[in-house]
């Protein structure tokens, strides 16, 4: 354990437990007695190291519940499979938790979503390139309107629409529909430029993404 990264995240650590487990009344002592964890929030985000949704929201330990995956992807439901990561943790969050709200929070320079418009996974035929293709529709939706564009033009519309998509795949979970339907659950796709700071909403009524002001 000599490496300095690896130190500091040690060092970070430290901090950490100062900070949540030394003062006169803990904070997880309250997320470890009684009935434990009650977050509010489940965000379905990308594991790109800029987009902690943590840091992002400046929350607490306990306050979300939170699943990465590459492209920050949701699947449609089905149960023919062998391996549901993200679906298992969607069930455990709508059904056991009973969340209140479902973020799908993508964001700008996202490498899967580049590798899914481009082609251009790190290894042919590999799990990624495999992964981003549950956004395919998404894929054939912006090729078909923004072809013209640049390169970074037609990634950034697929960031957008791919949001899109994970948000039509929430659906499609009968106990998440269930939930909309029977406790109000609250569906939400938001958009994170990491060059410009700002957070996009986006507006089923409307069809697009608009800027959520602070």
């Amino acid at each position: 354990m000599a490496r300095t990264d690896i130190l500091r995240l040690i060092a970070g650590f430290r901090k950490f437990r100062d900070k949540y487990f030394a003062n006169e009344h803990p904070l997880y002592t309250r997320l470890t007695t009684g009935a434990g964890q009650a977050p509010k929030t489940l965000i379905i985000a990308c594991s790109d190291s800029r987009v902690d949704p943590a840091i992002i929201t400046s929350a607490s330990p306990g306050e979300l519940f939170v699943v990465r995956n590459v492209a920050n992807l949701v699947p449609p439901y089905e149960t023919g499979g062998r391996f549901h990561g993200v679906s298992a943790a969607i069930e455990f969050a709508v059904v056991n938790l009973a969340v209140e709200n479902v973020i799908v929070l993508g964001h700008r320079q996202c490498g899967g979503i580049r590798a899914l418009m481009i082609n251009q996974a790190t290894q042919p035929n590999g799990f990624v390139e495999q992964w981003v293709r549950i956004a395919q529709e998404a894929r054939n939706r912006v090729l078909s309107k923004f072809s013209h564009e640049s390169e970074d033009n037609i990634c950034r519309h697929a960031e957008l629409e791919s949001i899109i998509e994970s948000l039509h795949n929430l659906k499609t979970f009968p106990f998440v529909q269930a939930a909309i339907e029977s406790r109000g659950l609250l569906v939400l796709g938001i958009y994170f430029d990491l060059e410009l700071g700002q957070l996009c909403e986006y507006d089923e009524t409307l069809g697009h993404f608009k800027n959520i002001e602070l």
